[in-house]
């Protein structure tokens, strides 16, 4: 494909996630019916799609349309990151019609006269939030979401030390380092889309897992011998980073509310070499009050990941944050009843918003006084050498009620 004939993928792909359908579906529908496209094709043709989804309102700005179709966002996009691949709009072999005198007279690349929730690119219904959480409406932090995230591993220290899965990336042409402060996390600097193909990744040496998240997961405080729950387990990606703090010794669950989410744990388990009882409703209720440790990542806003699920953010209301907010409260209840006397609760989110953050807990806390908090909480945030924006706070169960 030529540089033009991706903008004009990403233009098609775009129309139809504004239209309502979600952006992966859409984008592997048209990567299964374009045979012509190749691999890189497909990578450049994604990245367009996401940049654009990632500065949704400041690209329209820039375009300087009123209306939101996929060839504004592309034009905005460009005029604000590669202004050069506006030629590319010739009309020639796929590629979109060029840009007419008022679609160049209306061009806006300077965002500094920009609303906030533009130049940060958030929905308006989000300012007050924005406020409250950090105090102003221009927040770097919602700013650091509009750029892409790093691809970051977790190497299981069940089968591999850093410097094994390193060299075994490096046979296949993948470059990673080591990020300091978290020693099994690994940042890939060099060719990350052959990692679910690569032999470090199918035979449970590396697991993707963002460096905020290994952080979390560490500071949980999993020991060997223990027994853990991992109340919200979706995927299994801290489970198995909890595994690997138990180096396979003691009694390792997980559990959530909706089974189907965790289909694919018991494969990335054993392909981790890591022992997982999976519970349903019944066996978690005969284990109330048991586990020296549980972790909720509960379900939220995914604002701290919104680089990685761009479309989400634009999905969000004030209502459906209301709902989250009430479930979070159901689950650390929930949570509080398997933890033994004396033993932890983690609660963390991927969430960069105070409402589902601090507040929780010190709503937690007022309804469940045998608990305390142990340590202040941590609050990551997103940032162009960081990873996610993540939120956790440790709580200890009093040995007597």
């Amino acid at each position: 494909m030529t540089p033009g004939g991706r903008l004009s993928a990403a233009i098609e792909a775009l129309d139809r996630i504004i239209a309502g359908q979600p952006a992966e579906r859409v984008l592997t529908r048209w990567a299964r019916a374009s045979r012509f496209a190749g691999s890189k094709d497909r990578a450049a043709v994604r990245d367009i799609v996401f940049d654009a989804l990632r500065r949704r309102r400041s690209a329209l700005w820039s375009s300087g349309q009123a209306e939101e179709p996929g060839r504004a966002l592309v034009i905005g996009l460009m005029v604000q990151t590669e202004p050069a691949m506006l030629e590319a709009f010739d009309g020639e072999q796929h590629a979109p019609e060029p840009l007419t005198g008022a679609e160049r007279a209306a061009l806006h690349p300077d965002l500094s006269d920009a609303p906030p929730a533009i130049a940060c690119d958030y929905p308006d219904v989000l300012t007050d939030e924005v406020i409250a959480s950090f105090g102003r409406a221009d927040a770097p932090e919602m700013a650091a979401l509009r750029d892409r995230a790093p691809v970051d591993l977790r190497v299981n220290r069940l089968k591999a030390s850093v410097q094994t899965a390193l060299v075994s990336l490096a046979r296949e042409g993948i470059g990673a380092e080591p990020i300091e402060g978290l020693p099994d996390a690994l940042r890939v600097a060099q060719n990350p889309r052959r990692i679910a193909g690569s032999q470090a990744y199918r035979t449970g040496l590396v697991e993707l897992q963002d460096a905020a998240s290994q952080y979390v997961a560490l500071q949980a405080g999993a020991k060997p011998g223990m027994r853990v729950l991992d109340l919200c387990a979706g995927g299994g990606g801290k489970t198995l980073a909890l595994a690997a703090s138990m180096d396979g010794e003691g009694v390792l669950c997980a559990y959530d509310a909706d089974p189907g989410r965790m289909t694919d744990l018991p494969e990335r388990a054993a392909r981790a070499g890591a022992k997982v009882r999976i519970l349903d409703d019944a066996a978690l209720e005969k284990a109330a009050g048991r586990f020296d440790l549980v972790m909720v990542d509960a379900p939220c806003s995914g604002s701290g990941a919104w680089r990685r699920n761009p479309d989400a953010k634009w999905r969000l209301t004030p209502q459906r944050l209301g709902e989250l907010v009430a479930t979070q409260d159901t689950v650390l209840d929930a949570a509080s009843q398997a933890v033994r006397p004396g033993g932890r609760l983690v609660y963390a989110t991927c969430s960069i918003l105070s409402d589902e953050n601090r507040d929780r807990v010190r709503a937690f806390l007022d309804r469940n006084p045998a608990f305390r908090l142990e340590g202040d909480p941590i609050s990551l945030m997103p940032g162009p050498d960081a990873g996610d924006g993540f939120f956790a706070s440790v709580m200890s169960r009093a040995i007597r009620d």
